[in-house]
């Protein structure tokens, strides 16, 4: 028994002996105070405290100097911004007053249009304020488009801007068609010319701020067109191109050789004859004064106009007189009544177209009337 429990003793390890925990908080005290005492004896050494505050001046000199490179690159985005802006600014500014010649062109479109109106001339569409949206286009999230709204407003000055060129255009045109069409008929207008109007003055230095704009100078051009072509509207009057018989009539002779009703034989005709029933008026083919009233061997009754350019009109076999001699008429104005007087076999009107004393055919005057009233609608 004694073997058995002495065997067991002998087959286990000693146990080995820990710090006791008295000793290890003493030991842990007396290191914190160590510590403690040398931290402050560090901290009260004045070449050391001069040299951890000169490391806290490098670090606090630092981080100022980057402070001081955040507010000059603040400053420099603000300057930026205030440039944008100012160049924003300066860009509205630039279409406000575009916005303004904008408006300013378009009266004077709407002014060209109603005076062409006036004149006749086919109308030539020009924008209606209505339908121009002279605000400010922004963008989704409210701020202006520039760009946007330079674009309309481009756009808005090319359309008046086109108008008016239509204007001068249409107007240009069928003056040179009246003009050319009477030229065939030996018929000269004396017309404005623009570029040799009277002008004059004494010699003053240029005023650049009473210049005129290029609008302003446009329109004037325009008008000047419309001028020229009233002009020329105006000359129609006193050119005997128009009709001067209406209602129920009929064309029953020409001008030129023509067998003779009453010999058989071949002669001469000086005129148009216009059948038609008695007593229907006869109208003057363009402004002028009468210049004779009375009978005339074998034309009957007859009334004479004289016009411009050496040019008269003569109508005869007429039943009655209207217009007295050195009467002002106009075209269209009535000057007598169909008839059967003198060498005529019925009632009718015989036309004459003279040039001095020498007849020339009505019927070229007559056709060219009617192209140029079909022009002028």
């Amino acid at each position: 028994m004694r073997q058995s429990a002495k065997s067991k003793t002998e087959g286990q390890k000693p146990r080995g002996r820990g710090i006791h925990p008295a000793l290890f908080y003493s030991m842990f005290a007396v290191l914190l105070g160590g510590n403690a005492l040398l931290g402050t004896a560090l901290l009260m050494a004045p070449d050391i405290s001069r040299l951890l505050g000169g490391q806290n001046d490098m670090v606090l000199s630092a981080y100022e100097d980057r402070l001081a490179q955040m507010r000059v690159e603040i400053d420099r985005l603000h300057s930026r911004n205030y440039a944008q802006a100012g160049d924003m600014n300066l860009q509205l500014q630039e279409l406000s007053a575009q916005q303004e010649v904008l408006l300013e062109q378009h009266q004077l479109v709407r002014a060209l249009v109603t005076k062409a109106d006036q004149l006749g001339l086919a109308a030539v569409a020009a924008p209606e304020a209505s339908d121009m949206d002279l605000s400010m286009v922004t963008t989704l999230d409210g701020n202006p488009d520039v760009e946007a709204t330079a674009a309309t407003v481009t756009q808005m000055m090319d359309e008046t801007q086109q108008a008016m060129t239509g204007i001068a255009l249409a107007a240009t045109e069928r003056t040179e068609n009246i003009v050319t069409e009477l030229g065939k008929l030996g018929i000269e207008l004396d017309l404005p010319d623009a570029q040799f109007a009277g002008m004059g003055g004494p010699l003053l230095a240029a005023n650049d701020a009473a210049a005129t704009s290029p609008m302003i100078e446009d329109a004037n051009a325009v008008m000047d067109a419309l001028l020229i072509y009233k002009a020329a509207r105006d000359s129609l009057s006193f050119a005997p191109v128009h009709m001067p018989i209406t209602g129920n009539f009929r064309q029953s002779s020409g001008y030129g050789n023509r067998k003779d009703p009453f010999t058989g034989n071949r002669a001469f005709h000086s005129g148009l004859d216009f059948a038609a029933p008695t007593g229907t008026s006869v109208l003057s083919a363009a402004d002028g004064v009468v210049s004779f009233v009375g009978e005339k061997s074998g034309y009957g009754k007859v009334v004479e106009v004289t016009h411009g350019n050496g040019l008269f009109t003569r109508y005869a076999h007429l039943s009655a007189y209207i217009a007295k001699e050195g009467q002002q008429v106009h075209t269209g104005t009535p000057i007598a009544k169909v008839g059967s007087t003198g060498r005529s076999t019925g009632p009718h009107l015989h036309f004459e177209v003279h040039r001095g004393e020498n007849s020339i055919d009505p019927k070229p005057f007559l056709d060219t009337g009617k192209r140029i009233l079909a022009m002028l609608g």
